[in-house]
């Protein structure tokens, strides 16, 4: 899933990352808003991980959603 889609879709999405991401408040997951480059911060900071591995998790959870909203004929 792109992040244009994550993004208006993130009212229904923040609980996904809530669960992929404990450690991130709720607070937290509204300021972001879907936007992408604010979630790789909050990641990076919250679980001290480089800005690399952030940007990597979050492209693991953007394809994870892609394989769970989209119907199976369009994978």
């Amino acid at each position: 899933m792109n992040f244009d889609s994550i993004k208006a879709e993130w009212k229904d999405l923040k609980g996904r990352a809530r669960v992929q991401w404990g450690k991130l408040s709720n607070d937290e997951l509204t300021r972001i808003r879907g936007n992408r480059e604010q979630l790789e911060a909050a990641v990076q900071k919250r679980y001290g991980v480089a800005k690399a591995e952030a940007a990597r998790q979050v492209d693991q959870w953007a394809k994870s959603l892609k394989r769970r909203i989209e119907p199976s004929s369009k994978r």
